[in-house]
């Protein structure tokens, strides 16, 4: 489903929140231009571990495969001429500078709509583009402190706990994505170009959407839930066993008794002390604990003295949402290796190995995409795409 094929994009951002944004329309067949400064380009290009080819890192090449790179000075009057020139022949503009950067440089909304009135200018920031916070500058971890994230990882009494992976970057960049679809769309009706401000913290309120509103609501927080799922259901948590953990989500009568039976402990369904039998014999919403702490014990020991994939296997047989704990690099593994998930994966091939395309996210008309091109060198699309505008390079 290549439906953005004939769309150019100008993609001035850097790092991860900015590129993602470019990554979601290259991998719907947008023509991604990612314009970069001319001595070190993007700085996530050196990256911290494995460079794949020269200047570009495994990090670089999984947000900028199958975009061209253009090497642009602009704090010369020649660099913004050439991004104007081609600013020109683009339908969105994408830049996460700090606000009022892209103003001082004369590449601003109104600057480039000037140029090109349907332009779909995307701007991604920490904070938005107004407001007390909008001059501050931000990282993921910084906005994730802001705006509750920390707070809900974890169990009551811990410190604060960030998301493991840099979780708000790629919501900025996938929320900025989706406002271009969005946008486009109504420029194919109506005409109309659109100005769009994105912010992390919006971002991170998208993710958390249930909680926000239901703090906004209640003017409170609800109890961290630690590894336990969200209905609160005794079934639902994440247990040790003899060799590892699962997590299971038995939050129906139904699911609870078939985990009971699993575990070699049929008897706990009508343990009235530890819960609440009669909901459970009725089958009504879920299973609710009288004694949860002596509860969580029992099954905790029950579970114990299981084997973790055996035990992942039997659940699954019977009807209980339940999945062993794995590792991220195992689980990619699984994944890409296509038993676990019939997903679009490919790879794509560089002179230090290959990395892997996992696709849009989503499957379509049961098609796998084709590997896309390798992301570019920096500046390898300067001759074509601005000839004597070159603006700098070198």
């Amino acid at each position: 489903m290549n439906a953005l094929q004939g769309f150019r994009v100008i993609d001035l951002s850097h790092v991860i929140a900015g590129p993602t944004c470019g990554h979601y329309l290259a991998q719907q067949g947008a023509e991604v231009i990612k314009v970069e400064e001319p001595l070190q380009g993007d700085v996530l290009r050196a990256g911290k571990r494995v460079q794949v080819d020269a200047g570009v890192s495994v990090g670089f090449a999984t947000l900028n495969a199958g975009k061209r790179s253009v090497a642009v000075d602009l704090k010369t009057p020649a660099g913004i001429a050439a991004l104007k020139q081609l600013a020109v022949t683009a339908d969105v503009f994408i830049e996460n500078f700090r606000p009022g950067v892209v103003k001082r440089l004369g590449i601003d909304f109104d600057a480039i709509r000037a140029l090109k009135p349907d332009i779909i200018y995307v701007s991604i920031s920490g904070f938005g583009q107004e407001g007390e916070w909008s001059s501050r500058g931000a990282y993921d971890h910084v906005v994730q402190a802001l705006t509750g994230m920390m707070s809900l990882q974890g169990s009551e009494g811990d410190d604060p706990i960030k998301v493991g992976f840099p979780v708000i970057d790629a919501a900025a960049g996938m929320v900025a994505a989706q406002g271009v679809l969005n946008a486009l769309v109504r420029r194919l009706r109506t005409g109309e170009g659109a100005r769009l401000d994105v912010s992390m913290a919006q971002a991170a309120l998208q993710l958390m959407l249930s909680p926000a509103v239901a703090a906004g609501f209640e003017g409170r927080d609800r109890p961290r839930p630690g590894n336990r799922g969200f209905s609160g259901s005794p079934g639902a948590a994440t247990f040790r066993c003899a060799d590892g953990w699962v997590a299971t989500a038995a939050n129906t009568g139904p699911q609870f008794k078939r985990l009971c039976a699993e575990l070699g402990d049929a008897a706990l369904c009508d343990d009235e002390t530890l819960l609440d039998v009669q909901a459970l014999r009725a089958g009504e919403g879920f299973v609710v604990a009288r004694n949860e702490a002596a509860l969580h014990e029992r099954l905790a020991v029950a579970f114990a003295r299981q084997p973790a994939a055996e035990l992942e296997r039997k659940l699954a047989a019977v009807g209980v949402p339940v999945a062993r704990v794995r590792s991220l690099s195992e689980f990619v593994g699984e994944y890409a290796a296509g038993g676990m998930l019939t997903a679009p994966v490919s790879s794509v091939t560089y002179p230090g190995g290959s990395v892997l395309d996992l696709g849009p996210g989503f499957k379509a008309d049961g098609v796998v995409p084709a590997p896309r091109k390798p992301a570019p060198k920096l500046g390898e699309g300067n001759a074509e795409l601005l000839g004597a505008q070159a603006g700098g390079q070198g």
